[in-house]
């Protein structure tokens, strides 16, 4: 019986390689659930998302896409390639236009990502606030923002964050409750409080 179950994950599930995975694997293996990423060599599935999850992006990309300049689009979940044994995908991004090539684009190199934003999950916490913005900023993505639920009316904060040149980690410029205002990447002014998202 042991010999069947292992035979029958065995043709579920496809046997990592000795050394891991790479971002060409990512995007040739068959029958990948969506959205699955790449860390440090290994595939990471996505659980269902939540509904906070799925409306905060909508009103941050909403937001952003409302003042984002020409040279600049805003993206939602897309793969962003790191090295070749990473291959996370921010909830947001924001990358330099030229990089969007056309409708098949698939991803996106991290020199042209300008700011990757992460809204934290429940099965994603610890990747989420610590795996991938260490990655993001020694790949040197400029700026990230991590959003979390908090308060008894669940709505958004957001953690803003600038990456230092000289340590490659990133450096916490503000924690915005019910309005996010920055001026970077570009100018941003939107509306985070619990209201805003019950809209949605």
């Amino acid at each position: 019986m042991g010999g069947t179950m292992t035979a029958a994950l065995s043709s579920r599930w496809p046997v990592p390689p000795q050394d891991g995975y790479t971002v060409d694997d990512l995007f040739t293996l068959p029958d990948l659930p969506p959205h699955t990423q790449l860390i440090d060599g290994s595939l990471v599935f996505v659980s269902p998302q939540r509904l906070f999850h799925s409306t905060v992006i909508d009103l941050v990309v909403t937001g952003l896409r409302a003042t984002a300049p020409a040279e600049m689009k805003v993206r939602r979940q897309m793969t962003v390639v790191l090295d070749r044994r990473n291959g996370p995908e921010p909830d947001i991004s924001v990358v330099r236009t030229e990089a969007v090539t056309g409708p098949d684009v698939t991803r996106y190199q991290a020199a042209d990502v300008l700011l990757a934003v992460e809204v934290v999950s429940p099965d994603s916490e610890a990747r989420d606030r610590e795996a991938k913005p260490h990655k993001y900023a020694t790949a040197g993505i400029p700026h990230f923002w991590l959003v979390e639920m908090t308060g008894t009316d669940q709505h958004p904060v957001v953690r803003v964050y600038e990456l230092d040149p000289v340590t490659k980690a990133y450096a916490l410029t503000g924690i915005h409750h019910d309005r996010l205002k920055t001026g970077v990447p570009f100018p941003v002014d939107i509306d985070i409080s619990a209201d805003a998202l019950k809209e949605l």
